[in-house]
């Protein structure tokens, strides 16, 4: 499920560039918006089947030692702890992953011997060879270490991680929380039913989507007047001096301090700093520091912020 953190760089990205396209058009840059948050859906889906798909390959491995011409007596009777892994052999199974996969027309058809490659490696994996080789049966034990697996080899595998660049611009930013989602779909699989549960990225009872709409809409709603505020507060710098993602970073931020009277003005800044330090210049949380702080004391006194709420009213 999607959280604000990865709404707000979502934007960013979009924004960036809407910002640096010589027409923008805001029509189909909301759309690029719809389009980016689909991408995590689809990239969720696809580390699901990903991990379903090393069953194929562990049953493929057992019946390929069986019909060789002299086997081994590890051949003829192989250890199918990991084939038959309950929560494993569930997503394999699963009919709801599959149909989700066809509905988004994701899939690992044609990638085949990626999925070959990983399951290969996997075989060498210190967690792998622990489970195979541990006497403890069950439910828990199997879930444990498939999260495991999948969490320390699967995820980090560099050809992995090299096809999921090639495929989308995307999903390199979004890899921590799609399979933080994967995770926790494994956890909800159940010992007494065959199928699984699938989360939604928006949840029913909250209003992350709204806040996506309403941040999006007022950051170029209040670009110019955000805009003005930020080289107001940075007098000895030109416009052309300040990075672009900075500037982006900082309307951002004031366009949610205005708009969200529940949210703390700290959580904002913070939030955005942080931000700054993975996609702008080393410089760059100091500097958005330094203007943001100033400017939030500013607008507290003159009124523009108004926060509501317990604990927000000074």
């Amino acid at each position: 499920m999607l959280n604000r953190r990865h709404i707000r760089i979502k934007i960013l990205h979009i924004l960036y560039g809407f910002y640096q396209d010589s027409e923008p058009d805001i029509v189909s840059t909301r759309k690029s918006l719809d389009h980016a948050i689909g991408k995590m859906q689809e990239l969720y889906i696809l580390l699901l089947l990903m991990i379903g798909s090393m069953q194929s390959f562990a049953i493929d491995r057992i019946e390929m030692g069986r019909k060789k011409q002299l086997p081994l007596p590890e051949d003829l009777h192989p250890n199918t702890k990991f084939v038959t892994n309950k929560p494993l052999r569930a997503l394999a199974n699963s009919k709801k992953l599959q149909k989700a996969g066809d509905e988004l027309g994701v899939g690992w058809g044609n990638d085949q011997e990626l999925l070959r490659k990983i399951f290969r490696d996997l075989l060498e994996h210190e967690e792998y060879v622990e489970y195979m080789a541990s006497e403890e049966r069950g439910f828990k034990h199997d879930r444990e270490y498939l999260i495991r697996m999948f969490r320390k080899h699967m995820i980090n595998s560099e050809l992995f991680q090299d096809s999921l660049e090639e495929q989308s611009i995307y999903w390199n930013d979004d890899l921590d929380l799609a399979a933080s989602m994967a995770i926790k779909t494994i956890k909800t699989i159940r010992e007494t039913e065959e199928e699984i549960d699938l989360l939604p990225l928006w949840r029913e009872d909250d209003d992350d989507k709204e806040f996506m709409e309403t941040l999006f809409k007022e950051s170029l709603a209040q670009s110019d007047v955000n805009e003005k505020l930020v080289m107001e507060s940075a007098k000895n710098w030109e416009l052309e001096r300040i990075a672009l993602m900075d500037r982006i970073l900082m309307k951002m931020a004031i366009a949610e301090a205005k708009s969200f009277p529940s949210i703390p003005l700290k959580v904002t800044l913070n939030e955005y700093i942080e931000l700054s330090k993975y996609y702008s210049t080393p410089k760059s949380n100091g500097f958005i520091n330094g203007i943001l702080d100033q400017l939030f004391t500013q607008m507290k006194e003159d009124g523009s912020i108004v926060k509501m709420g317990r604990g927000l009213i000074e």
